[in-house]
């Protein structure tokens, strides 16, 4: 349903009282979690390169240990780096003074998770003579 006029503009002048104040900003900023997650991933990266550079230095001094733990660091970052990823993909809903119970999306569930739904769908749309 389209706002009226004058809900577009309560809504364009809220948007601006909010805009103006930065101390607001920047508390709605730290509580999202696409802004962690970003935060995350360019940590992530950081260290993938710092594994890289281990990698590589304890290949040039031959030293195999120091080129193994670099390799690990790479790995380890990596899989954080696509653990962040999903997280700021799918962000948790938070309600303020309540709870609430939120279903996952379909493409986003684990293969165990998408299977069961679709038993369940299946199971709802059976024909009713087929009990």
């Amino acid at each position: 349903m389209p706002l009226s006029e004058h809900e577009q503009r309560l809504f364009e002048q809220i948007e601006q009282s909010l805009a103006e104040d930065p101390k607001f900003a920047s508390a709605v900023r730290a509580s999202d979690p696409r802004f962690h997650a970003r935060r995350r991933l360019l940590v992530a990266g950081g260290l993938i390169i710092a594994g890289l550079a281990l990698l590589v230095y304890g290949a040039v001094i031959k030293t195999p240990p120091l080129a193994v733990a670099g390799f690990v660091v790479m790995l380890a970052s990596a899989a954080f780096a696509v653990q962040s990823h999903r997280k700021g993909q799918a962000p948790d809903l938070h309600v303020v003074g309540g709870t609430t119970s939120r279903r996952r999306p379909r493409g986003r569930t684990g293969r165990r998770s998408s299977l069961l739904d679709r038993m369940e769908d299946r199971w709802r749309q059976r024909p009713e003579g087929h009990r």
